[in-house]
């Protein structure tokens, strides 16, 4: 659990910029990891897509946090 959470502290790190073009990336390689699927070839490694749809739900969530304390850091001026 102390891994899930140092991972997301890296993620707010991050600058907006640098989280949208990660979740492009990830979303890029998610679409070509079901192509491979849908093929009907085997995937080298089947947890992938799981840790792929993961990692961007997490980029995401990190996003939602970063511009709900900007929009509270606004509302308290």
């Amino acid at each position: 659990m102390i891994v899930m959470a140092e991972k997301f502290a890296g993620l707010l790190k991050m600058s907006d910029a640098e989280l949208n073009a990660k979740a492009i990336e990830l979303k890029q390689e998610l679409a070509k990891e079901r192509a491979v699927i849908a093929s009907g070839t085997r995937s080298e490694k089947p947890g992938k897509i799981r840790k792929l749809r993961r990692d961007i739900a997490r980029i995401l969530t990190a996003l939602g946090a970063k511009k709900n304390s900007v929009k509270k850091k606004e509302a308290m001026k």
